[in-house]
């Protein structure tokens, strides 16, 4: 299959392009200026992504997975901007896609589309989105510019991903386990979804050759897991005992707000739980144990020498 990529030079473009390539797949990937690109694949260059001639692009394509958008919630960005890049320049997409007969579109969306960084229940694609914040309401928006057309789609709405080269909370996560001293999480109880990059990226050859089109699916691992699951799995991956020990939270919640961290014990703690039965019931077969994943990142992230 001949499949245009785009944002093929970020974390999750990287990891897609090689696999699909070496998994037969004929890719072209499109990145700002064609940096980043494996050597022997296709590169495809361009600048604004709100402003680029997709139909020169789609040519000669079967399919394509869009990756390219504001990737991370970032304080300080404009809602204009989300939805600019988000959301309009995928709307262009899409109808450009439609107008050149592309056979499957994959759209990386996210469960911040479907809700806030936290729930009180397990999230499921059969109720209705609430996104809370300008990132989810770009990405909700975009998952319905592509439901405008007739494409044969799939929607990818992935929680929090690990892998390589992660960035954001992982990234966090991972500077903590590294510290050598005990960390005050051990009475934080609330129990998150992940996603390791390797399952994301089948979820995504899934999507472009057996998935049910027209169709929206949560990407999580099978379990999720509580932040001191998360810190005691990496420092096993790291050769150390999980040195964690109990502070109440509405504690740490004071010693976070003092050092000007208020925000980080909302998206490390609480709840935000989502299920990939949908997908599994599908027949992809990506899901993982996200601890087990968790601790061959720490091992191999020092055996790189990171």
């Amino acid at each position: 299959m001949r499949v245009l990529v785009t944002g093929a030079s970020g974390f999750v473009g990287r990891e897609t392009v090689r696999t699909l390539a070496q998994r037969g797949h004929e890719v072209r990937a499109a990145s700002r200026r064609g940096i980043g690109i494996p050597g022997g694949v296709a590169a495809a260059a361009h600048g604004d992504i709100s402003d680029i001639d997709w139909s020169r692009m789609l040519a000669g394509c079967d399919a394509v997975v869009h990756l390219a958008g504001i990737a991370h919630i970032s304080a300080g960005i404009p809602e204009a901007t989300y939805d600019r890049i988000n959301h309009q320049a995928t709307r262009a997409l899409a109808h450009a896609a439609a107008r050149e007969g592309i056979k499957r579109f994959v759209l990386m969306s996210s469960i911040r589309a479907q809700s806030g960084p936290a729930a009180d229940h397990a999230l499921t694609e059969d109720e209705q989105a609430n996104p809370t914040d300008a990132y989810g309401r770009s990405k909700l928006a975009a998952e319905r510019a592509v439901e405008e057309t007739l494409l044969p789609y799939t929607m990818l709405r992935p929680v929090v991903v690990y892998g390589p080269g992660a960035k954001g909370n992982v990234a966090t996560l991972l500077r903590l386990a590294a510290l050598p001293m005990p960390l005050p999480f051990g009475a934080l109880l609330g129990r998150r979804s992940l996603v390791s990059l390797a399952a994301l990226v089948d979820a995504i050859d899934f999507s472009l050759q057996h998935a049910p089109p027209r169709q929206t699916y949560i990407v999580a691992d099978r379990a999720p897991v509580s932040l001191p699951q998360m810190i005691a799995a990496l420092r096993h991956g790291l050769g150390r005992p999980p040195g964690l020990f109990p502070v109440p939270p509405s504690v740490l919640k004071l010693l976070l707000r003092v050092a000007g961290k208020a925000d980080l014990l909302e998206r490390i703690d609480g709840d935000l739980i989502a299920s990939p039965a949908k997908l599994i019931e599908a027949g992809w077969r990506g899901a993982t144990d996200s601890a087990t994943a968790l601790e061959h990142l720490a091992r191999t992230t020092v055996s790189a020498g990171r």
